[in-house]
């Protein structure tokens, strides 16, 4: 046979995958044909082989129009099924434009086995890109933990030392006061104490709501989220803070994405009230939301992203007071702010959860700033695990 082409048919292409042209037909991988054009559309819907040996003696295909356009009198093509699901992939198909005895068992024979190794070669290439998934998201998961442990160990020796230092702190005070029976002084140690030990634990308890993230991924955990649902419930929620600052809001069609909608609700919000936070003080805060497709060509800058998966990125932009270029490396960092009354008021958790949540879906996070320009963080999530 002059031309033989392995070729991917879907209800809406026809492409060839690999090709062997001796007679100059002009298709190279990666090219086209019409899908209306092929028989093997026909093989799509039928999915039985179609063989030929003389097109102008064959009943069926003598009026073809296939043959007619293509200019070939002989012809087969045998269908290519999926190992793991039995689904159509498309067809192994040849043609000559010369007359073939191709109705016997030793060519059929052949073809079909030349198919089912074609099969068999699709379904390692696919356990290939499944392993080499599985590896690139097991290289981000430990990145993601040595990256927390790192963090943790500078909370140990930084965030909570300042806390227990100044605990120490008054409470020498305080015994020295006590002694000398300085009412007044005991009384401002004593509530500055209480104040410390709550401020101590608000931080522990941040701490341990930001660890549980991790144990609230399960698989199970996932469904359907409408993510302008998330989006709206917050913006309720939020609603004496945008009021307050007289801040405007906009939003476009949002995905709906398959995720745990919990984590999506704090990851909203996070950004959200970020937004409301860092707001110029002489300026009303805008906030813009959208969400888009990510080509796969975008996809493909993002090392840690799943080839062969859709994804969507989620923006958010504001007109706020923007980001130092110092601060930028370390702004999804936990307790980036490292004050006790920044941790007080979650300041430097939010985004960490934001980043964590993000990673627990596989996707990633970056923001965008220059200082008095505003921020914008871009979220980018598959749409299906």
């Amino acid at each position: 046979m002059g031309f033989a082409a392995v070729a991917r048919v879907t209800r809406e292409k026809w492409i060839a995958c690999g090709v062997r042209d001796e007679i100059q037909f002009g298709l190279t991988p990666g090219g086209e044909l019409k899908l209306e054009s092929t028989i093997c559309n026909e093989i799509r819907d039928s999915l039985k082989p179609v063989i030929i040996d003389h097109v102008q003696e064959d009943p069926e295909f003598c009026n073809h129009h296939t043959p007619r356009q293509y200019g070939f009198q002989s012809y087969i093509s045998i269908p290519i099924f999926l190992r793991h699901d039995g689904s159509f992939f498309g067809t192994l198909c040849a043609i000559d434009p010369r007359p073939a005895q191709l109705k016997n068992p030793r060519v059929i024979g052949m073809f079909n086995l030349f198919a089912d190794l074609i099969a068999f070669h699709i379904a390692a290439l696919q356990e290939i890109d499944k392993a080499q998934s599985l590896l690139r998201n097991s290289d981000m998961q430990l990145r993601g933990y040595q990256e927390e442990i790192r963090q943790y160990q500078h909370i140990s020796n930084h965030n909570l030392q300042e806390p227990l230092r100044k605990l120490r702190l008054f409470g020498d005070i305080l015994l020295s006061a006590s002694a000398r029976g300085d009412r007044d002084k005991v009384e401002s140690s004593t509530l500055r104490i209480n104040e410390l030990a709550r401020g101590f634990s608000t931080m522990i308890q941040q701490l341990t709501d930001f660890s549980s993230l991790s144990l609230r991924s399960a698989k199970t955990d996932f469904e359907i989220t409408d993510l302008n649902v998330i989006f709206a419930d917050i913006v309720s929620r939020l609603s004496p803070s945008l009021k307050e600052r007289k801040a405007t809001i906009d939003c476009g069609i949002l995905h709906t994405i398959t995720a745990i909608p919990g984590q999506m609700s704090r990851l909203f919000y996070h950004l959200i009230n970020n937004a409301i936070i860092y707001a110029k003080t002489d300026v009303a805060p805008f906030i813009k939301v959208y969400s888009h497709d990510l080509s796969p060509e975008a996809a493909g800058k993002y090392p840690f992203l799943l080839p062969g998966r859709r994804y969507c990125e989620i923006c958010f932009i504001d007109n706020g007071i923007g980001i130092e270029a110092i601060q930028l490396k370390k702004i999804f960092d936990i307790f980036t702010h490292s004050s006790l009354k920044a941790a007080e008021s979650g300041v430097g958790m939010g985004l960490a959860q934001c980043r964590k949540i993000v990673a627990n879906h596989h996707g990633q996070i970056t923001v965008h700033s220059e200082p008095g320009e505003g921020a914008t963080f871009s979220v980018i999530l598959p749409v299906e695990p």
